[in-house]
């Protein structure tokens, strides 16, 4: 078996500057630590984890929770997966997904048996179930998504109060009066995803401070159910010159429905949805949004993570609570309202 000893050996350096070159809790050269990576490769290096946590008390492993729930896109919740994974993977870290639906119960397995040095929440309710156990275990966590109480957590969000208005006053500033709203199925409010209302009031509340009439719907997570609602809202509000999406089944569905009803984008509808441009690319939307952030999140969340877990923030350091702004990003699907 290869040890850092042979690693440190073939590079040419003390065996603790080959550890702190791999593990990256101390700063080395760029040049030492190319040479040491390269060393690790040429050798088939691979640092023996029991060993590692036996001698420092770390896994160098990050825990995340994260449910995939038949109300939500999936394609979505993959995105801030892939942003915690890779900031963790850079800082030096491996990453325990957990998909348990039994969430307290799976976190509480995880943190006592001292599998992770540190745990990340996804899919964070208002009321969490998950956020006593997290708060009583001895390791830090952070939160991707605003729960009630933010005691005892780090928490990184979006903005989704001011991405709702900013949504609106970008329509009113172009001459739209009627609008309609698409949010997520209504089954994400009922079991806690206050992301939702928190984007939806405050639309509703721009829009009335505006005089523009704002018709606020819930929306299926799938086809074909999506499609045929889309349909039925344009049918229902053939006034209604512009289209909020705060559901992502429904801007990869918006497309095709618009095909089928031979209107195009801004020309008979101005649209704006809210998702990551990874995702506009993935459904080929050409769609103006509001940026989601899953990647820019994710890294928030683990950086500040591990600062916690390496000790470069103080054990009694307050707790944040930081929100991305929402960034609208023009693809040039609004416009002026066609003249009737």
């Amino acid at each position: 078996m290869v040890t850092i000893g042979d690693v440190a050996h073939a590079a040419g350096v003390a065996r603790s500057t080959a550890s702190y070159a791999l593990s990256g809790r101390r700063a080395v050269s760029d040049e030492v630590r190319e040479r040491v990576r390269q060393a690790a490769r040429e050798l088939g290096y691979a640092p023996n984890a029991g060993a590692r946590a036996l001698a420092t008390s770390q896994t160098r492993v990050i825990g995340l929770l994260a449910q995939f729930m038949p109300d939500e896109f999936a394609p979505a919740m993959l995105q801030y997966i892939q942003g915690v994974a890779n900031t963790a993977r850079d800082s030096g870290y491996d990453i325990l997904l957990s998909s348990d639906p039994e969430g307290p119960a799976a976190l509480k397995r995880i943190t006592d048996s001292r599998m992770v040095d540190g745990v990340v929440l996804l899919n964070v309710a208002e009321h969490d179930d998950r956020l006593p156990v997290l708060r009583a275990a001895p390791q830090p966590g952070a939160l991707v998504g605003l729960p009630g109480d933010c005691t005892g957590v780090d928490v990184f969000d979006l903005d989704f109060e001011e991405s709702g208005r900013t949504m609106v006053a970008h329509l009113h500033a172009r001459g739209h009066r009627e609008l309609i709203l698409v949010s997520q199925p209504e089954h994400v409010i009922e079991r806690g995803g206050a992301y939702v209302w928190r984007l939806q009031n405050a639309a509703l509340e721009t829009a009335a401070a505006r005089g523009i009439t704002l018709h606020a719907v819930f929306g299926s997570s799938a086809q074909p159910e999506i499609g045929r609602e889309l349909h039925a809202l344009l049918d229902a509000h053939p006034h209604a010159t512009g289209l909020l999406l705060n559901n992502e089944a429904a801007a990869a569905a918006l497309p095709t429905v618009l095909h089928e009803r031979n209107l195009s984008a801004p020309d008979d509808l101005s649209v704006i949805g809210r998702y990551s441009d990874e995702f506009a690319r993935t459904f080929s939307l050409p769609f103006s949004s509001i940026e989601s952030a899953p990647d820019r999140l994710g890294r928030m969340a683990v950086r500040q993570l591990v600062r916690r877990i390496e000790g470069e923030v103080a054990a009694d350091a307050p707790y944040v609570v930081r929100f991305v702004s929402p960034d609208l990003v023009d693809r040039g699907s609004t416009a002026p309202p066609p003249a009737d």
